[in-house]
Order: C-alpha cells, then structure tokens, then sequence
C-alpha cells in the first residue's frame, strides 16, 4: 500500500483506492501435499474501488455497492470492538462478481478506512481473516498490499491466508485486453461453495504440471519479460483448469460469448486468454498498444452487435492500494459535530 499522508484527527477523512486484479488459474487442486489450490494473478489499473470514510455515529454508505459496503463495515467494526460508525462514500467501485475480485478490494478498502479512521495499523492479513476473505486465494490481498504479478502457496491445513511468496513487477509495455458481457455473473456466495465440493478429483499429475509451467515458463517470462513462454504457458493453465471446472460453469469458460471470442482470437495465434477466477470476464494478453488496438478492432467488428458484448484495454499496476488522509473543511467538520 501506498501511504500519501497520515493522523489520526478526527477532522480527517480517508480515501483508499483498491486495485482490481485478474486471477489468472489455480496451481494445485488436488491438495495431496498437504495445500490446495495456489494461485497467480495480476493487479490491473483503471478498474478499483475508491471510497472516502469519515468517522460517524451511524453505520451509512452511499455510491456503487453501498449495501456491500455497509456489511462489511458493519462486520468490521463489531469484530474489532471499536465504538463508533463510519460514513462510506463509494467514488468507483469495481463491478460485483465477474471475477476481478470486487469482494476481497471492497473488505480491504472498508477494514483499512476504518483501521485509519480509528488509530489503529490493522494489516491486510488480518483485516481479510476478520472478514472471510481469502480462503482460497491470497492474490487479492497481495494486490491490496504491493500489486504486481502474485504467486500464492495456497492454503494448508491452519486457518491462515495464503502466503505470498513471489511478487514481481509486470512489463508495464504489455497490455491486457478484457472481455466483457453484461449479460450474467459468475458463480459467487453459496453456489461457488457448492461448485467446489461437487468438482472431480483433480489429478495429481496435473497438479505437477501446472505447476511445473508456474515456475518454468511464467514466472522466468514475467521477470524475463519474454510474452510468448509466459502467455502459452497462462494459456495452457486456462485450458486445464477451464476444462476441470467445465461441469460446474457450462464450459470451459462461463460465457459462450465470450468463449467464442476467446476462440477466435487463440485462432489468430494468441495464445494467452483465458477467464479470469469464475468470470464471465475473459482476458487476452498482448504486446503493446497497438496490438491491442488492433484486436479490439476486431472483436468490435465481429461481436460489436451483441448489446452485452464490451472490452476494454488494461495495464499491468505495480503498486498496491492508495491510503490518503484528506483535511475536510472546517464547515463540514461542524456540521459533523452538530448531529
């Protein structure tokens, strides 16, 4: 995280941008050796959740996910003991469910608001076991923390977040093309819960596989800032993971839309698209502006027509969350007061 300025005033507000991020596949779904799943990501620009908290007697939000907000606020507060409420201001906030990681950003955000707010230095790790977040994944939480490319261990057998072992800075000439269809959601709440319990096996084999091109080709093609080893093997993980969760989502991908553009454009020999956690969002990996330029062209011209169908270009972003502690006017701060 990044921390423009800090007190504890209570004539203070605190802003706090959270990144969104891309999940980029699971490592290890077989769990044999004691931990399950593994992820890696990327933390993206342009998309995040920012909000502004004042301290207050009541617990209130307003803007783009309020309610969401709210909960959290509400969970937060009382878990931590603290006596008081906040005023939540929603300036953007990254759309719910469609695998960019909304939930895990808007606990983080709300918890780190009220932390600041409060006088206290509530880690991200803590502030995400107090609200749930990061059973499976810790590459929300590293976003949160530091951005970048994030490679997590999975979780074992504690109850602890999943540890962060490799973060690396992202090639900030590559760019990540995003597909959208506003048409549904990914699998969230209960139903992910469900999913997961009725997956088959995974194999152990492909379990070695994957992670075999995690530390071969991904990780050496990020810090190499080779694309080609790196966006086959990311693609090669989609394949295998898409096709292991096909039962559970319809597919190798949740959206047939988007899994048809997804096809065409691994047609034209890209190979790094995928979905990104359960979707519907689908990604593809390019090597610069006007690559993706041109690609977008493209896609326009052929599913342009579908009213649901958008993409959208983004870049990789190597810094963590923002924290800013803003002086509110003195008029503002006495009308506070005065409830």
């Amino acid at each position: 995280m990044n921390y423009l300025y800090r007190s504890n005033d209570a004539g203070f507000a605190v802003e706090v941008e959270a990144p969104a991020r891309l999940h980029l596949g699971f490592l290890d779904l077989h769990g044999g050796l004691g931990r399950k799943f593994g992820s890696i990501g990327l933390t993206i620009d342009t998309l995040a959740t920012r909000l502004r908290a004042t301290k207050s007697r009541d617990i209130t939000a307003s803007g783009p996910a309020a309610e969401r907000a709210v909960k959290y606020a509400k969970d937060y507060l009382q878990a931590s003991g603290l006596k008081g409420g906040v005023e939540i201001r929603l300036l953007q906030a990254i759309p719910d469910h469609v695998g960019l990681g909304s939930g895990t950003q808007m606990a983080l955000a709300v918890g780190t608001a009220i932390e600041r707010l409060y006088g206290g230095d509530g880690d991200s790790n803590r502030i995400a076991h107090t609200l749930n977040r990061g059973k499976r994944s810790g590459i929300g939480i590293g976003a949160f923390d530091r951005g970048g490319f994030i490679l997590d261990c999975g979780r074992g057998e504690n109850d602890t977040i999943p540890p962060v072992p490799i973060r690396l800075e992202f090639p900030s000439s590559w760019r990540i093309l995003l597909l959208f269809d506003g048409r549904g959601q990914g699998l969230h709440g209960k139903a992910e819960v469900g999913a997961f319990n009725e997956l088959p096996e995974f194999s152990e084999q492909s379990a070695a596989h994957l992670c075999r091109l995690a530390m071969m080709q991904v990780v050496p093609g990020v810090m190499e800032a080779q694309l080609e080893p790196f966006s086959k093997a990311i693609g090669e993980i989609q394949q295998v993971v898409g096709d292991h969760f096909a039962s559970a989502q319809g597919g190798r991908f949740t959206s047939p839309m988007i899994s048809a553009a997804l096809t065409w454009i691994a047609e034209q020999g890209f190979k790094g698209v995928g979905q990104s956690s359960w979707g519907p969002t689908g990604f593809v990996l390019l090597e610069g502006q006007s690559q993706a330029d041109r690609i977008e062209r493209e896609l326009k011209h052929r599913f342009g027509e579908l009213s649901s169908f958008r993409c959208q270009q983004v870049a990789a972003r190597n810094v963590g969350a923002e924290v800013r502690l803003l002086q509110q006017p003195t008029r503002l701060i006495n009308q506070k007061r005065a409830r």
